[in-house]
């Protein structure tokens, strides 16, 4: 016998076609003698519940929503309410930083019962928050929103999931689907991509230190159908690679569930989850909650046309950034860019639409997962080893640049390629990575974002390079997929190569305006770099010299971080890309709107 797993539920009020759970009653249409009969019942079942409870420790410590905190049902209250037509929905929400609550829609959902208009989450106390639609999931195509957790509903642990209403209206508890707390992004399975040869999953709470990771014999793979309630829907495959937030292991035996297709996955989709393998004192097992679906073999694409470079990093709200770094990228070399957007609110994906509608090739994807750089660079070697040769992972703010180009009036597409190593017979000798330093740049004396660009209003910098960035051979990518600040371990007969800063540079304009910079404080995206506001680590090299804690500016902010003044890279794309406007020397630059 099948069941619905217990899980979070969305609320559409009178719309769409009906589900597994309906009911239907209007309170005006009863005669007093009923409402009479409704009462008497309600009260009786209220204080059986709350004697039951309160005999019965062992139930009530196991209950995930505390129903005696909820104001208690009159039928002059639904009446007045006139509840009809409630439509429960399979949802699942996770708490992220910050009391924002995700809410992720079940796949199977008919996306008609979404069209209800404006959502709000509503809490078990009736408690409710604005809902805000966050986007769809690239991997599962699953709806997702926000909203933020009341602080009525933070008093009291765990913390209990909301149902999202088109309507600010009590929502009768009693007749919804078992109710579940919030699972917690600290400790989540959120991810996962198959290839031909294996299932990889993205987990957090596992290797929470950069460097340890545990053991893969501590491990298993566990898939299961969603809808199962025993241990017939579930197998189990063995973890090969534990490292930082990547998990690998095997596909599972289909034949295991029956009815499903192994060529059907679409139209069937298997809930993935992690489980956690402990030796305890009985020996229980214990399984990382998940959002994250198994999806089909990867087969390996035929034989077609790879770009030779790409371009891939992961973004938040850096729309007024983008043209620049695209069209500059673009024209000397790079055929394809992959952005994975960290959950931006601000006008990036209209950007990337004009981008497209240019010529240019930008591909984004919704990432809504905090703290995850590593693992996101990790799927984009996945995601994009079928269509693309050589990999450059860069931020928004870094440009590559080469002191030999000064002489070129115009950019070419083969200037970046000519950093690529030439082709060798002999694997032994192969170069894999090829790796850049970075000069940081400060804030030059701006004050504001510089209309023509970071390009043009920054050219002051420190004297000392710091960090490197690099351009990868996606086949050359060890299995692990560990990276660590943007290079990657190779696989062991390929080897890096460092060029020096007389061959190729990356300008990092790091310490912009004020205006700019304190927009960092809002969270690092490394899972393994603590945040600017934590006062841990206070002597790392990806701390700000002279910065506190704060996102207060520092006197003479403006001037700090100028030893050197650099403007190679300004004369240049002045030269590739300004139009002089009048006779004072002024330039319009090709990215400016």
């Amino acid at each position: 016998m099948m069941r619905k797993s217990p899980s979070l539920h969305l609320l559409c009020v009178g719309r769409g076609t009906l589900p597994t759970f309906k009911f239907s009653f209007t309170l005006f249409e009863t005669t007093p003698r009923r409402i009479l009969l409704f009462a008497f019942f309600s009260l009786f079942l209220c204080v059986s519940f709350s004697l039951f409870s309160s005999h019965n420790s062992i139930y009530a410590n196991h209950l995930s929503v505390n129903y005696s905190s909820l104001p208690p049902i009159h039928p002059t209250r639904l009446a007045s309410s006139s509840f009809q037509d409630f439509i429960f929905i399979h949802t699942q929400s996770v708490l992220l930083p910050d009391w924002q609550v995700l809410v992720i829609v079940s796949p199977e959902t008919d996306s008609q019962l979404l069209s209800c208009g404006n959502f709000i989450c509503v809490y078990p106390n009736n408690a409710t928050a604005p809902a805000t639609f966050s986007g769809i999931l690239p991997s599962t195509n699953q709806t997702t929103f926000k909203c933020l957790l009341p602080r009525s509903t933070r008093r009291r642990l765990p913390f209990a999931a909301p149902i999202l209403s088109d309507k600010e209206s009590p929502v009768p508890w009693l007749y919804s689907p078992p109710q579940q707390e919030l699972i917690r992004w600290t400790y989540l399975v959120y991810e996962s991509f198959s290839t031909e040869d294996d299932v990889v999953l993205f987990v957090k709470g596992l290797n929470n230190r950069q460097g340890l990771n545990r053991s893969p014999r501590e491990f298993k793979c566990v898939f299961f159908v969603e809808e199962a309630n025993n241990d017939s829907g579930t197998v189990k495959t063995t973890v090969t690679s534990s490292i930082q937030e990547v998990f690998r292991c095997g596909h599972p035996d289909l034949t295991a569930f029956g009815s499903i297709d192994e060529h059907d996955h679409d139209h069937n989709p298997i809930k993935l989850k992690l489980s956690v393998e402990e030796t305890t004192a009985t020996g229980a097992k214990k399984v990382v909650p998940s959002v994250a679906y198994y999806t089909p073999r990867r087969k390996r694409a035929k034989s077609q046309p790879k770009s030779l470079l790409c371009a891939s990093t992961m973004v938040y709200n850096v729309g007024k950034f983008l043209r620049e770094w695209i069209m500059y990228h673009s024209k000397i070399g790079v055929e394809k860019f992959i952005l994975y957007d960290n959950d931006s609110d601000d006008d990036l994906i209209s950007i990337v639409k004009n981008l497209n509608e240019e010529g240019y090739n930008v591909e984004t994807l919704l990432w809504l997962w905090p703290k995850t750089q590593e693992a996101g660079f990790s799927h984009a070697a996945l995601y994009a080893k079928d269509s693309c040769k050589w990999m450059i992972y860069i931020d928004i703010d870094e440009f590559i640049f080469a002191p030999s180009w000064d002489n070129s009036s115009q950019p070419s597409d083969q200037m970046l390629k000519s950093l690529l190593p030439p082709s060798s017979t002999s694997r032994r000798h192969m170069i894999g990575e090829v790796w850049i330093m970075c000069n940081e740049f400060g804030p030059s004396n701006q004050r504001s974002h510089p209309a023509e660009g970071v390009i043009q209003g920054y050219t002051c910098r420190r004297r000392l390079e710091n960090r490197h960035k690099s351009i990868v051979l996606l086949e050359a990518i060890d299995d692990s997929l560990l990276n660590v600040i943007h290079h990657f371990s190779l696989n062991k007969c390929y080897r890096m190569k460092q060029l020096s800063l007389e061959v190729a540079v990356v300008n990092h304009y790091k310490y912009q305006a004020w205006a700019e910079f304190k927009a960092k404080f809002r969270r690092r995206v490394s899972a393994y770099v603590v945040d600017w506001m934590s006062s841990l680590n206070p002597l790392s090299k990806d701390r700000t010299p002279g910065l506190g804690y704060e996102a207060v500016e520092p006197r003479g902010w403006e001037n700090k971080f100028c030893e050197v003044r650099d403007d190679r890279l300004k004369m240049l794309t002045r030269r590739w890309f300004g139009k002089q406007m009048g006779s004072r020397g002024t330039y319009r630059m090709a990215w400016q709107s």
